[in-house]
């Protein structure tokens, strides 16, 4: 049987800690950053991680990593 590929495109988005939990980056951090609060965009900075339904479909795309 082949080898699985790597979807690209998650595998620069998504990265799996030590525990296996899946860290990814939190959204609304790209433009129209004026209106919304300074605490709201600090906040934003920190990493989040994909809930387990997700996580399911995510290891799929990311297997050797």
């Amino acid at each position: 049987m082949p080898k699985q590929k790597t979807h690209r495109g998650a595998a620069k988005r998504f990265s799996i800690t030590r525990n296996g939990k899946i860290k990814r980056t939190q959204a609304y951090r790209r433009h129209i950053l004026t209106k919304k609060p300074t605490k709201r965009t600090r906040n934003l900075r920190k990493a989040a991680y994909v809930s387990a339904t997700e996580a399911k479909t995510i290891r799929k795309l990311i297997p050797y990593k």
